[in-house]
C-alpha cells in the first residue's frame, strides 16, 4: 500500500480514508452476517467474512503505521511488520507492551480497534460459526442412519 503519501502532512486525506475503509468494511460484514442470518444460499460467508476480516486489520495496521510517522505516538512501532505485529496483539488482546500508544490520537485509535473488534469481528465471527454449524448439520443430517422402527 502506498502509506507514505499519508500521514501528518495529509491528515484530512488519512482520516477520511480511514473512516471510509473502517465503514466499507463494517457495511460489508454487516451484509454477509444478514445473509447467514436469512440463510440466503447463492452467497459464500465461509469465505467472504475471512477476508473482509483480514481487510480490517490491514486497516487498522496501515493507520498505526501512517500514525507512528507522528513523534511522540508510539513506542516501539517503526516498521509495517511492527505496525502489524501490534494490531493482531490488540485484536488478540495479549498486550506484550513492547509497542504502546504514547499518544492520545494512537490511544483513541487502538479503543476504536477494540471497539471494532468487539461489535463488527465478533458479530462476524460468530455468524460464520453459525453458518459452519448449518452445513455440518446437514451433512450429517443427510447421512444419518434412519431411525429404528418403533416397538
Amino acid at each position: 500500500m502506498p502509506l507514505d503519501q499519508l500521514g501528518p502532512h495529509r491528515p484530512v486525506l488519512s482520516w477520511c480514508l480511514f473512516a471510509l475503509a473502517l465503514a466499507v468494511v463494517a457495511v460489508l460484514l454487516l451484509r454477509q452476517i444478514r445473509h447467514v442470518l436469512t440463510g440466503r444460499p447463492d452467497t459464500h460467508p465461509g469465505v467472504v467474512i475471512p477476508l473482509l476480516i483480514l481487510l480490517s486489520v490491514h486497516v487498522f495496521a496501515a493507520t498505526y503505521y501512517t500514525l507512528a510517522k507522528q513523534p511522540g505516538e508510539f513506542t516501539g512501532l517503526r516498521t509495517r511488520v511492527d505496525s502489524m505485529y501490534f494490531t493482531v496483539v490488540t485484536l488478540a488482546t495479549v498486550g506484550y507492551g513492547d509497542i504502546t500508544p504514547q499518544g492520545q490520537t494512537a490511544r483513541i485509535v487502538a479503543i476504536l480497534q477494540i471497539l471494532y473488534s468487539f461489535v463488527f469481528l465478533t458479530a462476524a465471527g460468530t455468524a460464520l460459526g453459525q453458518q459452519l454449524r448449518s452445513r455440518v448439520g446437514r451433512h450429517t443430517g443427510d447421512q444419518a442412519p434412519p431411525p429404528p422402527p418403533r416397538a
